[in-house]
């Protein structure tokens, strides 16, 4: 497989990324995990990730470094916040800590694990196949 191919494949699979974090923590009761997720940060991580998204298809279509590099920022912008979102998983401790909250979608971190830990690989390949100008 080419490494065009497989890009052109992870930047479909990213915007899935992006999207359902938005779908799954974009509602008023803050989705699952054992600590609460702001509106701030999954802002951050659904503007980003579409500005991103959008650079990115524009630079794989005419190739223009600018809007590549500034592509690659805002996909590393996402995949800090996507990083910072998992932080909601993380064990509470003490005396007035609360169990963790499920949702419909899965019962404990793994989707959000695969989702972000994928965002991470995929934007190191971007960034590689934009370092040696393999797309």
């Amino acid at each position: 497989m080419s490494t065009e191919v497989i890009v052109y494949v992870l930047t479909a699979l990213a915007a899935v990324v992006v999207v359902l974090t938005r779908l799954r923590l974009g509602r008023g009761d803050g989705g699952a995990g054992r600590l609460r997720m702001g509106r701030g940060l999954v802002n951050v991580h659904t503007v980003a990730g579409g500005l991103a998204l959008v650079l990115w298809v524009v630079f794989l279509a005419t190739g223009n470094e600018v809007v590549g590099i500034t592509a690659l920022a805002c996909w590393w912008i996402v995949v800090v916040a996507g990083l910072l979102i998992l932080v909601r998983w993380l064990p509470s401790r003490g005396k007035h800590a609360s169990d963790g909250q499920e949702d419909s979608w899965s019962e404990g971190p793994g989707l959000s694990i695969l989702a972000h830990g994928g965002m991470l690989v995929g934007v190191l390949v971007f960034s590689w196949a934009y370092l040696t100008s393999a797309v």
